[in-house]
This record gives C-alpha cells, structure tokens and sequence, in this order.
C-alpha cells in the first residue's frame, strides 16, 4: 500500500469532529450528571459530568456561566443543555454547556438557599437590629411608582400619622436590572441622611418576579443602610433575603405604613393623658411643698430662734474647759519631762566625766612609767648575767690560768698531732704574746 493511502492523525481527528458537529442528534443534547472535578476559574469553567459508569468532559463558556443563579458544587446532580463536539488537539470528545439548573431542586431555590447560608455564616441574619424611630417625620419608600405598594403605604399613613411626609424613590422591582437599582436607591437615601425610616416592596408573585430582592447586592446594601429598614415584599408566606437581612419584616405593605408610623389620634390621646398626669403630679408636689413650708413656719427654729444656739453655747463652755485642762494636763506632764531629763544630764555630765577620765588617765601613766622602769631593770640584770656567763667561756680567762693555743703557718689552729710536720714552724699564743718555735719530734698517744 503507498504512503499516500495513510490519513494523518490530523486527518483523521478533522473527520470525527466533522461527524459530531454533524450529527442532528448531537446538537442539542439534555443530559443529567454529578459535577466531577470542579474548581471555579475566573473565566471559562472547565469540569467533567459523571454517572455510576462513565464520564463525560464538560466546559461551560463565561457567557453562559454567569446566567447560571446558583453557585456549582462537587457532587451536585444537574441537568444541562448544551452541544457534543470533539476537541482536536487531544481527540477528546465533550459537551458544550449553554444551561445548567440542579437536578430535583429549582434553579433559584438552590441559589436562594446558598446565599441564605452564606450570608447566615456572615452574621447578616443575627446582627443586631435598628430600632424604628417611633416618630418619623420624613419616610423613604423605594419601590414601583405604578404599583399599588407605595398607594397603600400613602393611603395608610394619611390615615394614621398624616404629619409624616412620604418619599417615593422610583426602581424598578422586576428583571435584570432590578438588584442593581434597589441597590442604588438605597444607597441614595443613606446620602441625603435626611429620613428616618426606609421602606423597601413590592407586591406578591413568583420567586422570579421577587428574585431581585433575593440578590447579594441588595442584601448587603440594606444590611449597610444607617437608617432602619422596613421590608415588605411579596405576601405573608413569601420571605426573602431582603426580609431576612431587614431591621423589620412586614407582611404587606399596609402592615410596613403601620410598622413606620403610629395613629396620631391615639398619640395626641396619650399625650393629654400625660398632660392630665403631669399637672396633678406638678399639684400634688405643690400640696406637699406647701404643707412643709407651713410646718416650718411653726417651728420653735423660727418663733425663738436664741433656742436654735442654746445647747451650741452649753457645748462650747463644755469642751473650752475641757481644751483648758488638757493643756494644763499637757503642761505638767512636759514640766516632768524636763525636769527628768534635767536631772539626767546632770549626771551624765560631760564635765565630770572629762574629770574621772583625766584622772584616769594620770593613774595608767603612772603605772606605765613604772612597768617600763622595771622592765628596764629586768633587761639590765639579764644582761650582766649573760656577760658573766660569757666571760666565765672566754678563752683569754682559760688562757690566764696557763693556757695557749698553737697555730701553722698559715694561723690554722692545730688540734691534733696529725696537723703537725716534722721539722715544721708553729706559733704559740699566749695570753700576753706569742712565740715560734720548731717541731723536733712528734710522739703520739697508745690506744
């Protein structure tokens, strides 16, 4: 067979996709899956849909995601529509999605529920609440202009508090558009920072129709608004993410006039009963004030009034002789004290002690002198005892009884025999000269 018989693997690839891309049955394709390997991506979503036994690639484009109400999750069944292709770079085949919604539960219900839950764990819900000023004097109202919302909350409030002034500010309530106006108008109120109250609405209808109040941008605009918001949208049995996050639900707009504001007659009532109380209150006080001041009139304070210093004159006597004798008590006692301490220096007198120590101090001179003499005389008689003693060991004392010694030539003092030289000089010394003389013979000792 010749080379030129053999398809490219691009070829070959080109063929396929042409095949899907015709196939009518392909075109169009309703499946159901569980989202598999998905990571939200900022652009296009890439993931794949997968049943009990096979898998499917899957890529949904970002002109199509962001239709999409709900946020996709692992795990989620969904139901989508969308074109099966072939991808000739890698050969894969996959499906193009144009729709998806979650399989078994509606697609703004299972976006409801995720914002719900998101905003709960943000502590939107469970912030604190403003309270509504009980006496508004202006009210913002953002709804429709055409609809019957903002005629029934006018009607109600001319009916039960017509000195409050209502403003409308028109949005749109329904569509695309709606979230980003309410969001605006809501804003716009919180800059004028002029009203009191706020009221957002609309009347009932499907979760399509109120979706626009179930929208993050709204939520969070109600939930940063300063002034306390009233949320009245749909019926009773509708509740929205605007409820939720709203300082006060209503159930209808006629049920937010009455949140808004009170009945007039009935304030003006209570403040005549107020009135009412406040001018007895104010007599009784008076009765009160008036039966004091009589009773102080009759007191004795007022009649004899030398009575009121009486026993302040008795007092002051009292503790003048009381301060009198505690100064004399003091005086005597410091009187002692120095007498005592008089005496003490007395005899402790430096003077007499200067005396006794002078005297003293003659006493140890005296027995100095006299130690030192007879130490002196100790000294002395232990010195002549040593004289004598080394003049009774003198030589010259042995000497003068007849003694001599004999020295060599070379004055070496001789002490045996064994020193002397036949024929040899020595000296003899005596005690009063000395004398030379030969050795002639040595003779020594028999043992």
């Amino acid at each position: 067979m010749m080379s030129n018989d053999y398809l490219s693997v691009s070829d070959l690839t080109s063929y396929i996709k042409k095949k899907f891309d015709r196939d009518p049955y392909l075109g169009k394709i309703y499946l159901t899956g569980e989202i598999s390997n998905f990571r939200l991506r900022p652009v296009h979503q890439y993931f794949s849909l997968k049943d009990d036994n096979s898998k499917i690639s899957a890529i949904m484009f970002k002109s199509a995601f962001n239709k999409v109400k709900f946020t996709p999750e692992e795990g989620m069944k969904v139901l989508v529509t969308g074109r099966v292709s072939l991808y000739e770079k890698t050969g894969n085949y996959q499906i193009y999605i144009d729709h998806m919604e979650p399989d078994g539960v509606g697609e703004l219900y299972q976006a409801y529920e995720q914002l719900k839950n998101k905003l709960s764990k943000e502590g939107l819900f469970s912030a604190p609440k403003k309270s509504i000023t009980k006496f508004p004097k202006r009210i913002a109202v953002v709804t429709s202009p055409s609809g019957a919302v903002i005629r029934d909350i006018i009607t109600t409030t001319r009916r039960r508090y017509p000195i409050a002034q209502i403003v409308l500010f028109p949005a749109v309530v329904q569509g695309s558009e709606a979230a980003a106006d309410i969001s605006n108008q809501i804003k716009k109120v919180n800059q004028m920072g002029t009203f009191d109250t706020l009221i957002i609405g609309r009347g009932g209808g499907s979760i399509e129709d109120l979706w626009p109040f179930n929208e993050e941008i709204v939520a969070r605009a109600i939930f940063d608004s300063d002034i306390p918001v009233i949320s009245s949208v749909g019926h009773e049995t509708d509740t929205t993410i605007a409820d939720l996050v709203a300082d006060v639900r209503a159930a209808t707009p006629t049920a937010a006039a009455e949140l808004s504001v009170p009945v007039l007659t009935d304030v003006l009532s209570e403040l005549q009963k107020y009135e009412i109380r406040i001018f007895n209150a104010f007599k009784n006080i008076l009765n009160v004030l008036d039966q004091r001041l009589n009773k102080a009139k009759e007191s004795y304070i007022f009649k004899q009034p030398e009575r009121l210093y009486d026993s302040y004159l008795q007092s002051l006597d009292t503790l003048r002789e009381k301060l009198f004798n505690n100064m004399k008590n003091k005086f005597n006692y410091f009187d002692k004290q120095f007498s005592q301490l008089s005496n003490g220096l007395k005899l402790n007198s430096p003077k007499q002690q200067v005396e006794s120590n002078i005297q003293l101090l003659k006493i140890k001179q005296q027995q100095l002198q006299r130690n030192i003499e007879l130490i002196i005389k100790n000294k002395q008689n232990n010195l002549s005892n040593i004289i004598e003693s080394l003049d009774h060991l003198s030589p010259l004392k042995t000497m003068s009884r007849g003694f001599s010694y004999t020295t060599d030539e070379q004055n070496n003092v001789i002490k045996s025999v064994n020193d002397l030289k036949q024929d040899s000089t020595i000296n003899l010394n005596l005690i009063d000269g000395s004398a030379k003389a030969t050795v002639n013979s040595i003779e020594r000792k028999q043992k």
